[in-house]
Formats: C-alpha cells, sequence, structure tokens
C-alpha cells in the first residue's frame, strides 16, 4: 500500500515529509537507546526540546509533562495511567504500590464516540472496557454536555471523563469549555484523545475548534498522522507532571540516572528500551515553523472540503458530516432513495463504489458505518495531496459509482 502517497485517503496516517524521513534514516544509523540520559543525551535532550515546543504549540499549561510513545494506543494509556494514579492518589489510595486490589472504585465516563484505542487502554490498566459510563453524542459524535452532567450526577467517588478532539469518522470536535466545567464541578480527570485533532490547535484558522483545551489535564496525539513524520511519534501530554512519571517511572540498580535536570526518557513513558523518537519530530517542526505547519494542516482542511464540493454536487451522493476538519463521509444512494436513510440497497451500493475505488487504483480509501449506515470515509491527511490529486480522485470516484449503477 503506498500509504505515504499523495492519492491514499484510507486512514488518517499522513505520510513523511523530507526533513523527517532524512532524520529517521539518522536515527536508524546512530542507533540510540533513548531510555536513558546516559545513553544518548542528544535524544534526552530533544524530547525535552520538542516537548517545549509541543506544549506551546498547543497552549497546553506550562509545566505541561510530554512522553514520546509508540503511538495513539499507548499514548492513551499513559495519560490515563496518570489519570489513575491522580485520582486514585486523592481518594488515598497508591495504586502504583497496592495495585487495584481493594481500591476506591474509579468510574470512567466517555462519549458514545470514543475511538478504540481508548477502550483498550482501559482494558490494559485494569479499569475494563465493559464497566465504562457510555455519554450521548450527537449527530456528527460529539458528547452531549448536558447528558455528561447527568451522568456525572449519579458517580460518587474518583472519576476519569475521557473527551475528543476529532472524531475519527467526522473530525467533528467535543465541546471541551462545556465538558471540563462539568468535570471540574464534579472533581474529576478530564483528558483528551486528539489523535489527529490537536494539531487544529497549530492552526489560527481552526484553533476555535480545541477552545478549552487548558483546562483539561491529559492530552494525546500522533505526529505521523499531521505532522507527517515516520512511524512511530505517539504524544502524550499531563498538567500534573508527578503524577505522569509516579505512574511510568520503575528504576533498576543498574540504572545511570541523572542526578540533576537532566531527562530520562523512560520515566514518561511505558519503555525503557525504545527508538529515539525525538529527532524526526524535531526535525519536522524546524523544516516547517510554525506558518508551515499550520499551511499543512489548512490545506489538508481545504482539500477535504473540496472533495465534499465535488462529490456532494452528484445527485445519487450525501455527505453524511459536517466537513469541519479532514474528515468526509460519502453515501451512494440508488435511484427513488434518499442517501441519509437507512436501506440496505444504498449500504450495498456504497460497499460496491468503495471496492470499485479500491480496485481502480487511482486513489485509496476505505469504508465504514456511521449511524447504522455504511458510508465511505475520506482522510485527507498528507502534506503531498495537491489540488489535482483531489480532482483526479474524486471523478474516479464518481466513475466508479456511475459503473456501480449510482443513478445519474
Amino acid at each position: 500500500m503506498a500509504t505515504p502517497g499523495p492519492r491514499y485517503f484510507g486512514f488518517v496516517v499522513g505520510g513523511s515529509q523530507p526533513a523527517a524521513l532524512a532524520a529517521d534514516w539518522l536515527t536508524s544509523a546512530w542507533d540510540q537507546n533513548a531510555g536513558l540520559y546516559v545513553m544518548s543525551p542528544a535524544a534526552a535532550v530533544a524530547e525535552e526540546v520538542v516537548g517545549r515546543w509541543l506544549v506551546e504549540l498547543f497552549g497546553l499549561p506550562a509545566g505541561t509533562s510530554c512522553g514520546f510513545t509508540s503511538g495513539a494506543t499507548m499514548a492513551n494509556f499513559t495519560a490515563l495511567a496518570a489519570a489513575r494514579h491522580a485520582v486514585l492518589r486523592d481518594a488515598g489510595w497508591d495504586v502504583e504500590e497496592r495495585g487495584l486490589f481493594g481500591a476506591p472504585e474509579i468510574r470512567v465516563v466517555l462519549g458514545d464516540e470514543a475511538h478504540a484505542t481508548v477502550f483498550a487502554a482501559l482494558q490494559m490498566l485494569g479499569l475494563g472496557r465493559g464497566r465504562v459510563h457510555r455519554v450521548a453524542a450527537d449527530r456528527q459524535g460529539r458528547m452531549q454536555p448536558d447528558a455528561l452532567r447527568a451522568t456525572l450526577a449519579g458517580l460518587p467517588g474518583p472519576t476519569i471523563v475521557a473527551a475528543q478532539a476529532g472524531n475519527v469518522n467526522t473530525g467533528a470536535f467535543d465541546l471541551v469549555p462545556e465538558i471540563a466545567g462539568a468535570v471540574r464541578a464534579h472533581g474529576g480527570w478530564l483528558h483528551v484523545d486528539g489523535a489527529f485533532g490537536l494539531w487544529a490547535a497549530a492552526s489560527p484558522r481552526l484553533c476555535d475548534r480545541v477552545a478549552g483545551l487548558e483546562q483539561c489535564d491529559s492530552w494525546t496525539t500522533d505526529a505521523h498522522k499531521w505532522l507527517n513524520v515516520p512511524y512511530d511519534s505517539g504524544l502524550v501530554f499531563v498538567r500534573d507532571a508527578a503524577a505522569h512519571r509516579t505512574a511510568m517511572t520503575h528504576g533498576a540498580a543498574y540504572y545511570v540516572e541523572t542526578a540533576g535536570a537532566e531527562r530520562d526518557n523512560y520515566n514518561w513513558v511505558p519503555e525503557s528500551s525504545r527508538r529515539a523518537r525525538g529527532f524526526t519530530i524535531h526535525a519536522a517542526l524546524r523544516a516547517l515553523g510554525r506558518d508551515g505547519l499550520a499551511a499543512l494542516i489548512d490545506g489538508c482542511c481545504a482539500h477535504a472540503r473540496r472533495f465534499a464540493e465535488l462529490l456532494g454536487a452528484h445527485p445519487a451522493v450525501t455527505i453524511l458530516n459536517d466537513v469541519v476538519l479532514n474528515q468526509v463521509l460519502v453515501r451512494f444512494a440508488p435511484p427513488g432513495e434518499a442517501g441519509d436513510a437507512p436501506s440496505d440497497a444504498a449500504d450495498a451500493l456504497t460497499r460496491d463504489v468503495i471496492a470499485r475505488v479500491q480496485a481502480d487504483g487511482t486513489c485509496w480509501l476505505g469504508g465504514t458505518t456511521w449511524h447504522g449506515m455504511a458510508a465511505m470515509r475520506i482522510s485527507v491527511s498528507s502534506w503531498a495531496t495537491t489540488a489535482d490529486d483531489v480532482d483526479r480522485s474524486a471523478a474516479a470516484i464518481l466513475r466508479c459509482a456511475a459503473e456501480a449503477g449510482a443513478r445519474p
């Protein structure tokens, strides 16, 4: 699969910027274990510098800690481990020492559209997928603040709430200011899963979508998604740096830890032996600068809107989402049917068009199920995508739709 290519729209994975790719080659050639400062001072300093840059870029509170993980799943794991530590610490329980046996019960609250990686993190942390309290979401996948307040009112004790910046299907953002107010009033921890949507904070045109981020307690994102660096490049940020470090650190007698202010990277992520992930992100940010990063993100969103305009003008097509970011949901309807209503025939036609597009080879995209309906999912995430790529891809999609029997 040509996932780094300009016409790959299947998942939110981005491509690889040239500067980041070159830095990745150097990272492999240097072959540094980035766990301890004494093993690679350069890797430690690179992560420290990049962490400060990103905290400022995203508008997070001063003093927020940063860890470099393998991806969004482990970033969510790390953030929720810090949350688990903090809410149990406040309840008088040392979870790292005593475990969860006999601990006060932690209530976990998620929106109905929470991403699968959050559930994966919960299952690994012993908090369970099936014990989650789910809050209703609206038609765009946003957690409803009133429903959250009602849920929290019935939950005593330690509480963790996970919101979302960038729904994986629609790109929609939870209303963080309202959610943060509800969580603060309850006395809980608020985490934001922003695997790709958190990067909207870097764009002056889009930053209003992530208003209120500074009110949260932890945040996660992926640099390989919208910063377009090579794998693997998950990022986790925690307001309470002490909770972050305590949840992750372990140590050993033979570890040569620094006595000063130098950073030992293993204190902030689950791994000790690990790749030096900071070099590629450092190179990408230096190459792009603030303006270049904003242009990359704004360009992808403009391309997504262009997709919606070109496809939505066809009578057989319904765009199912408000295109607020880089995600477009497309549904195809046979003659006489509405595209935004459940229909076995429309489901079959939509899946047929997706399969034909994948076989055609002009571009690659995937499918999803949204509110019980089959949909084509277009994710625009690559720095290399151009307006011509969008036009060629949209034309191929409509050609495949015609071949599949979509109404003219």
